[in-house]
């Protein structure tokens, strides 16, 4: 019982560290494009608005194939998000990077659509707030961790 908690919690600290970066490449960005600021938080915008046009479309395919196999759907959409930013990083072109976000956003829609309630089904239902609370720390020590990179 134990391994699916702490892999899930593995999960939990992998979305968090992705989401609490791309404020991190904000300011590089800016410089790197030579954006305004508003053009720069597009980076965060790319990133949060997949969970609005994405979440209802990982849950339609969550029930189809089920919680583990959207997980791991969801790690390979965002690791396919990431080698998105060696071609952005060679042409040095902005909306690239951006859609190498939102593609790790989509990911991220994924994992975390079906990693939540999964974790309250691996054990019993009265404690399904306490290990919610848990993968809620991986998660914040991961922003973190991800602050000091």
């Amino acid at each position: 019982m134990m391994v699916p908690i702490a892999i899930i919690a593995g999960l939990f600290f992998i979305f968090g560290f992705v989401t609490w970066i791309n404020g991190s490449l904000i300011p590089f960005m800016k410089t790197l494009n030579e954006l305004t600021s508003a053009q720069a938080y597009l980076v965060a915008t790319a990133s949060y608005i997949s969970f609005v046009f994405m979440a209802l479309p990982a849950s339609w395919v969550i029930k189809k194939i089920g919680y583990r196999k959207g997980m791991s759907l969801g790690l390979i959409i965002m690791a396919i998000g990431a080698l998105v930013f060696i071609p952005a990083a060679e042409a040095r072109t902005y909306w690239i990077f951006l859609t190498g976000i939102f593609i790790q956003g989509t990911g991220m829609t994924m994992l975390q659509t079906a990693s939540n309630p999964y974790i309250t089904i691996l054990g019993p239902i009265k404690s399904a707030a306490k290990r919610i609370a848990i993968m809620g720390i991986s998660n914040k020590v991961a922003g973190a961790l991800a602050n000091l990179v």
